[in-house]
């Protein structure tokens, strides 16, 4: 058995699981790690070079290897926020032409196709005859779109049938279906992190740290790791303010009691982030040891 190392970049997986099925071992280097022990000019023995040094380096964690139903769930997560930035585009496109007619449409993005079809349906509405064609074409895109997006979710609910740990994860308040295939997607073995702290971290949501001496110094969260799982954990926290704010639940538990405040304390934004942590700790504790979440009452 042979130890491969490569770069963890594109189709890495696909080539270190034919690796496997030879009986050998691949190693996947991040490419940011690999980067920093790359002197001078980029050629490949540079390159090789870097990466026996990265795998040296007890610090640098290697990828671990996706499976083909990992990449697929994956993928499935990367097309939906395609399309969900592409349906945001058009619908902020068809505003601001909409707008520089004197026709503004109500907040919420469900306003946007019925008012749209209206306005073309309408011959006395305010909207040139040259224009009516494109934003009927505008708003039926808009609405292929939603229709590739609520299929895909489809998809991802089916996958969660089949799935006990994304059942677990879905008992956590603002974890739903697309959060918690995300996470099992992307982190696969969860048992990886030795504690929770430890993978709040990987997801970049610990404050960052200046220090020196007898000084510490931490500022806002790091931002590193998967944007993508940082960015549903942040909307999860801020549904999980929202509800519990419109006392939806009633009595709020431990965790609801102590988001609110740190919201009156910090602000909504800094609250967001700060519950967004929590929540990536409890899904490293209900993951590792395979229960479901029982919120604490609150004090």
């Amino acid at each position: 058995m042979k130890t491969i190392l490569m770069e963890a970049c594109g189709s890495a997986h696909y080539w270190a699981r034919q690796a496997e099925r030879r009986g050998h071992r691949p190693v996947l280097i991040p490419p940011h790690a690999v980067r920093r022990y790359v002197l001078r000019n980029k050629t490949d023995r540079t390159d090789t070079k870097g990466l026996l040094e990265a795998y040296r380096n007890e610090e640098v964690r290697p990828v671990p290897v996706k499976s083909e139903t990992q990449q697929a769930v994956a993928a499935r997560h990367r097309l939906r926020s395609t399309w969900v930035a592409a349906r945001t585009a058009r619908l902020n496109t068809v505003r601001g032409l909409l707008r520089e007619f004197g026709i503004t449409i109500p907040v919420g993005a469900h306003h946007v196709v019925p008012h749209v079809l209206l306005l073309v349906e309408d011959a006395e509405a305010a909207v040139p005859g040259l224009l009516r064609p494109a934003l009927a074409d505008a708003a039926k895109e808009i609405r292929e779109l939603e229709g590739r997006i609520r299929t895909v979710e489809r998809q991802l609910e089916a996958v969660a049938e089949n799935s006990l740990v994304v059942d677990q994860l879905r008992t956590i308040p603002g974890i739903g279906v697309v959060t918690a295939t995300a996470l099992v997607a992307s982190v696969g073995n969860v048992a990886r992190f030795t504690s929770a702290r430890q993978f709040a971290s990987d997801l970049g949501l610990t404050p960052r740290e200046d220090s020196t001496a007898l000084r510490r110094r931490l500022g806002g969260i790091s931002k590193r790791g998967d944007s993508y799982l940082r960015m549903l954990l942040i909307h999860g926290a801020r549904s999980v303010l929202w509800h519990t704010k419109r006392q939806e639940t009633v009595p709020p538990d431990r965790l609801r009691e102590w988001a609110l405040q740190v919201e009156r304390k910090r602000g909504h934004n800094k609250a967001a982030a700060a519950v967004a942590n929590k929540l990536a700790r409890i899904v490293w504790a209900v993951w590792r040891h395979g229960n479901a979440y029982v919120g604490a009452p609150a004090v």
